[in-house]
Order: C-alpha cells, then sequence, then structure tokens
C-alpha cells in the first residue's frame, strides 16, 4: 500500500491526473461573460444579435501546483431552453485541457440556439477525471441570455419648437425634439445633428420615448439623425427630421454709450434708456479697430454709473451680458454691469482682485468664474453667460473663454440693471473707474461664433514692402509709408522685362523671374538685410507679419534669420531656418535681456537651393490668448505655437534679413525676399492664405 500511495502521488506532465489529487475550483460567476457581457439571469439577462460565445475563466486550486506537472484545466458548457411544445433541448461543449489555469475558455453557440427564447447556461472545470462543481450549484447562479434577431423599428421625430420646415426660434436658444420607437425594447437613441457630434440618450424605460435638447449655433437649415437601438444592440433604420434655424434674436437692451458729450442719459438701441450719474462723461475714444468709436468714462466715485432704474433680463432664465471695458485701476474690485437682486447683485460682470492679482469675473448664481488679465489703460471685451439650461456659468475675454465653467444655480429675483456698480444693501459699491461701450443683455445664449465677432478687432494693414524696385538704396512701401532700407549685400533683381524672348531670341538674356510681380529683394548671406528704420508692429498688442521667402542653398550650412522685431536689448521674436533641424523656427524671447530664456517653436521644411516658388511664412500674436504662432504656406498648429510673456514690447524696427546675435546682428540670410507685409491685429487662416499669393488680406 505504501508503494501504490507514491504512486498515486508522482505526477508526470502532460498525463491525467492521480485520482488523490483535489478537483478544480468551481467556476466563480463574476468571471463568466455572453458576448463579453456578466452573467446575469431573469429580467437583467442579457439580449444579444446572434447565438453568442459564452466565457469562463477555469481554475486548479494553488495548493495541487507542484513542481513539474502540468497544471492544465478545461471546460464543460451545458446550455438549455425549452421549445414551444414545452420539452426541453440542450447543448454541450467540453473544451480541451491543455488550457493553463486561469486562462479563459470560451464556447461559439450553434446556430440552432432559437430567437426570443430565454437560453440558460452554466459550465463546470474538468482536469483528467476530476470536475469541479457547476457554476450554478450553491452559492453560485444560472447565466441566462436571449437571441434577438429582429432590429427595432425605426423612430418618430417631432417638435413642437421646430414644427414644420419653415424657420423658427434660433440661434442660441434651446429647442426641443421628441424621438419615440414603435418597438418595446429599445434602450437607447443614437443621435447627430449636421456637423455635431454622435450622441447617445437612453429612456427611463424600456420603448419609451426621449426628448433631445439641442442648441443651434448657427443660422440656415439643420437636420435631425436619430437610429434606435434595442437592448441586442441592433439598431433601426435611420429618422431625419429636418429643420431651419432663425437668426439669434437681438438683445433685450443695447446701450452703446457713444452718447454727446455732456448727456445725462444714454440712449437705448434697443430696451430703455439708461440715467447717467455726475460721475459718467461720454465721448471717450472706444477700443482701436472696432466699430465703437465713443464711449462713455465713470470716475469711479458713488455718482459714476448708467442705470435705466428697471430690470432688463429675467435672472431665473438664461442670459448673456457683454461689454468693452477698460480700467483705468485695477488696484481693486470694479464692476461693468450687474442686475440688482434683492440686498445683492443677481449678476456681477467686472474686475475682481485677490492674492492671485487682478482677475476678469463673472458671478452669477452663487458661482464666480475668473480668469484673463487685465490691465490698467487697456481694452478688453468681456462677455458672461448663465445658461438654465445647464446651470453653468461661462466668462468670455476677448472672444475667449476664460476659467472654468461653474455650476450656478438661478440668480433669483431680478431688480434694476446697473452700469458700473453692483447692489450693497440699501446701496451700491465696486463702482466702476475707467471707459465703458457697447452693453448689451441678452435673453438667450450667446453662442461662440457670435462671441468672437463681438469681441472682433479689425486686422488693419500698417505696411505692405513689394521689393520690386529701389531708389537711392529704398524700397517704397506701396501705400507711402516708411520705405524699406536697403543694407550694404542687398540688392533688388528685376524678372524679365518681356521685350524679348529667352531661348528664342539669341540676343535675350536669360533672367530669372521674380518670386512676385516684377522683382524682389536679394540677399547675400553677409551683410544683406533690408530694414523700415521704425518700429512696425506693437508686440504687446496683437499683430500678424508675413513674408515669401527662398533659400538660395539646398544646404545651408548655419541658421539664417529672414525677419525679427527687436526690443532694447535681444529681438522680442525672430524667424529663422534651422538646418540642423530642418525647419523653419519661431524665436520668442521671454524677458528682454541679454541672454534671455526663448521659447522656439517650428515648422520643417526642406531648402529650396534658389529655384522654385520659396515658401510663404506669418507670425500671427494673439494678445487675448498670449499665443504666437508660426505659419508656412498657410498652416500652423500646436507644435508652432508659443506662449508670449506680456508686456513683452519691441523698441525696435522690423529687420529683413538679420538678427541681433551676441557678437551683434548676425544670422544673415542668403536668399529671396519678397512681398513683406505687416498688420494690426489677428488675420484669420483664409486672410493668410492671400498673402501667400502676394496680395493683401480682405479686411472685411
Amino acid at each position: 500500500m505504501v508503494g501504490g500511495l507514491a504512486l498515486g502521488l508522482l505526477a508526470v506532465p502532460g498525463t491525467a491526473r492521480a485520482t488523490t489529487d483535489l478537483p478544480p475550483l468551481q467556476p466563480l460567476v463574476q468571471e463568466l461573460r455572453t458576448d463579453g457581457r456578466p452573467c446575469a439571469a431573469g429580467d437583467v439577462r442579457p439580449y444579444v444579435d446572434g447565438p453568442p460565445t459564452l466565457g469562463a475563466v477555469l481554475r486548479d486550486p494553488e495548493e495541487d501546483d507542484r513542481p513539474g506537472e502540468g497544471n492544465m484545466v478545461g471546460g464543460e458548457f451545458e446550455a438549455w431552453w425549452t421549445v414551444a411544445d414545452g420539452t426541453e433541448q440542450r447543448r454541450t461543449y467540453t473544451t480541451s485541457t491543455d488550457a493553463v489555469s486561469g486562462t479563459p475558455q470560451t464556447w461559439r453557440m450553434p446556430q440552432d440556439v432559437p430567437a426570443n427564447t430565454v437560453v440558460s447556461w452554466h459550465v463546470r472545470a474538468t482536469a483528467g477525471r476530476a470536475v469541479s462543481a457547476w457554476s450554478d450549484e450553491g452559492d453560485g447562479s444560472v447565466c441566462q441570455f436571449v437571441y434577438d434577431d429582429v432590429s427595432p423599428q425605426t423612430p418618430v421625430v417631432t417638435s413642437s419648437d421646430y414644427p414644420d420646415g419653415g424657420y423658427h426660434d434660433g440661434v442660441g436658444v434651446y429647442g426641443g425634439f421628441t424621438v419615440d420607437s414603435p418597438s418595446d425594447d429599445v434602450v437607447a437613441y443614437r443621435y447627430e445633428f449636421i456637423g455635431g457630434m454622435p450622441m447617445t440618450v437612453r429612456p427611463d424605460e424600456p420603448g419609451g420615448p426621449v426628448t433631445i435638447r439641442h442648441l443651434p449655433l448657427r443660422e440656415g437649415p439643420d437636420s435631425l439623425s436619430v437610429h434606435a437601438v434595442d437592448r441586442a444592440g441592433r439598431i433601426s433604420g435611420t429618422a431625419r427630421y429636418a429643420f431651419a434655424v432663425k437668426a439669434g434674436r437681438a438683445p433685450v437692451a443695447h446701450w452703446s454709450l457713444s452718447d454727446a458729450p455732456g448727456s445725462t442719459t444714454a440712449a437705448a438701441l434697443a430696451g430703455p434708456a439708461a440715467r447717467a450719474g455726475s460721475g459718467v462723461a461720454f465721448g471717450a475714444d472706444g477700443p482701436r479697430r472696432t466699430s465703437v468709436t465713443s464711449v462713455a468714462a465713470l470716475d469711479g466715485g458713488g455718482q459714476g454709473f448708467l442705470s435705466p432704474d428697471a430690470p432688463v433680463l429675467d435672472l431665473r432664465r438664461t442670459f448673456a451680458v457683454s461689454a468693452w471695458a477698460r480700467p483705468a485701476r485695477t488696484d481693486r474690485t470694479m464692476t461693468v454691469a450687474s442686475q440688482d437682486a434683492g440686498d445683492g447683485p443677481g449678476f456681477a460682470l467686472g474686475l475682481r482682485t485677490g492674492d492671485d492679482g487682478p482677475l476678469w469675473s463673472f458671478a452669477a448664481g452663487g458661482a464666480r468664474v475668473s480668469g484673463g488679465a487685465p490691465e490698467t489703460g487697456e481694452w478688453a471685451h468681456l462677455l458672461g453667460l448663465y445658461d438654465a439650461e445647464t446651470g453653468q456659468a461661462r466668462l468670455y475675454v476677448d472672444g475667449h473663454e476664460v476659467g472654468t465653467g461653474a455650476g450656478a444655480a438661478s440668480p433669483g429675483t431680478a431688480g434694476a440693471f446697473q452700469i458700473g456698480r453692483a447692489r450693497d444693501g440699501d446701496g451700491h459699491r465696486d463702482h466702476w473707474h475707467g471707459a465703458i461701450g457697447d452693453v448689451r443683455a441678452h435673453d438667450r445664449v450667446v453662442v461662440p461664433a457670435e462671441v468672437t465677432e463681438l469681441a472682433r478687432r479689425a486686422p488693419v494693414l500698417l505696411g505692405r514692402w513689394s521689393l520690386e524696385e529701389a531708389v537711392d538704396g529704398t524700397s517704397p512701401e506701396r501705400n507711402g509709408g516708411k520705405p524699406m532700407v536697403l543694407g550694404p549685400g542687398a540688392t533688388i533683381h528685376r524678372g524679365p522685362d518681356g521685350s524679348c524672348i529667352p531661348g528664342i531670341d539669341p540676343d535675350c538674356p536669360d533672367v530669372p523671374y521674380a518670386l512676385f510681380g516684377d522683382g524682389h529683394l536679394q540677399l547675400d548671406g553677409v551683410s544683406g538685410h533690408a530694414t523700415t528704420g521704425t518700429t512696425v508692429v506693437d508686440t504687446e498688442d496683437s499683430f500678424t507679419v508675413g513674408v515669401t521667402v527662398r533659400l538660395a542653398d539646398s544646404a545651408p550650412d548655419r541658421p539664417m534669420t529672414v525677419l525679427s522685431q527687436a526690443g532694447e536689448n535681444t529681438d522680442v521674436f525672430k524667424v529663422r531656418y534651422d538646418p540642423a533641424a530642418y525647419a523653419w523656427q519661431l524665436v520668442v524671447a521671454q524677458r528682454d535681456e541679454v541672454g534671455a530664456p526663448e521659447t522656439v517653436v517650428a515648422r520643417s521644411h526642406a531648402p529650396e537651393g534658389g529655384t522654385g516658388p520659396g515658401c510663404h511664412l506669418a507670425v500671427v500674436h494673439d494678445a487675448a490668448t498670449g499665443r504666437m504662432s508660426l505659419y508656412l504656406d498657410g498652416q500652423t498648429g500646436p507644435a508652432a505655437t508659443a506662449s508670449v510673456p506680456r508686456g513683452l514690447r519691441s523698441s525696435g524696427s522690423l529687420q529683413v534679413g538679420r538678427a541681433k546675435t551676441a557678437g551683434g546682428w548676425g544670422e544673415h540670410l542668403r536668399g529671396d525676399v519678397d512681398e513683406v507685409q505687416a498688420y494690426a491685429g489677428v488675420l484669420s487662416e483664409s486672410q493668410i492664405t492671400h498673402l501667400r499669393t502676394g496680395t493683401t488680406a480682405p479686411l472685411r
């Protein structure tokens, strides 16, 4: 017996277990899957769209592991159901026994699984002649599924907000669409509006209707496409609902504040006129490059306010308030616009101070959103939005959202609208010291495209140098501005004059064409450069500078700069070609100091070697976001965009073909340059595309 027992304990890899081995473990219900879904039964059983794959993790006891033992385990699946005549059908499947313990094992069920029938299944582990308990024995439970072979019917879409094919309200106003499918097993609807992201909404109960809320962002025809999805994941046909959206409603109140000096009332373009306190002076200059030419200046005292002495907004509903604002100081909290609500303001849009310095701020319904950096004497466009549909408060500065949208409750009761102050008990506080213009109050969402337009400052052409000719060492600016002064090593190349045809007339010289027009600038790479002699763009404000350039060498041996504009000690920005990086680079100084840290961003480019049309480069600085981008042939991206420090002012002239270096002027460009253009403001991508054609950008 002792010898027999010893033989029973020995195991040879790859052979059946000895009878004294422990049996495999009972499969755990939480490790069973039906087409990847957890095991479930009864009302929560899964529905599948075809004969499913059943899965289980099968295990051996850990204490059964011995050196040299294969420790393999298999599985036996069993499924059963009742057919229409009441008889039971069973199917079984046994896996191989060469799977490692703890690995998933599966059974793809046969095609004769009936549709619309509850199918139950369980599984047990096998190891040689030893078997585990079935997965539904003891504390286990059976798994079930239903095979659904019928797709849901196409849903029906209706809308009381958009009842027919005509135009209805409107951009910035939520509309509702009711979706319902005749099928009673629909658990989700997948939908998409034109230009929108695919979304999913679920009914409260299978087969029930849903309401889709939609915020139109543009006027014109639109369409809603919807699919119903049933419990098995089957998808219906597409329901399409066409509708059309009106333009956004005009403000419910609008004061331009461009009234004549000496006025005591601000006329309203919409809503009631606003009474002006004695601390208000009309006739101040508005923000440059906008249609707001004249505004009101408020002295920051108790009489520096304007009010219609009546509410203009229902603070229980969605509203937005916007204005241009220029603070005369940033060392205290000040209000641009508010509306009374009891003893305090229902909302307040303006500037607040704190440990983190001055910030633009919008407070509504117990929430506050802050961001942006107010600067004394600098204009900013502000818009605060309370969206009652989402319960969110948002703040936009110069057309860009700042801070983080915050959950807000309804601001509550509505008192008088205020410009330049906020309610405080029986009086008012936080009086604005500075200028305010173009105050608008909306009873809807002002959508992002509208916010951008309200804050838009039209670009202005500052200079265009076509570099087609030079007289006494200067090349004129196209509109009579400061000419470009050519330094040593800089010449104007003139293309063929059309008097003869090269290759046909033997006496006709072979003269290369200019990059654009009749001529371009040639730089020798040693000392060649050109300069405006004066500062062209205000680097603290938004600007765009463009140039067409062609490198003379196919393998340059050093960095070369095509454009730069300097501060007192270093270049505020420069655009150079770095052959080591095979790229055009935008280099931005972080401080106006010799050896200051620099931010470098780039666009890859292969040098032209003196032939071809060259490439177009543009530098765009958006002061509202504090970012400067490099465009190459009309394209930019995150890798070509740098953050720029505020207050980095350029006092130097625009340089073409050289940059400041530790040893003086250097990085001279060897190549051709044409069509240097400079603008105040941010040009759009489509406007930059015009620069690539050698023409000015359309500014309207």
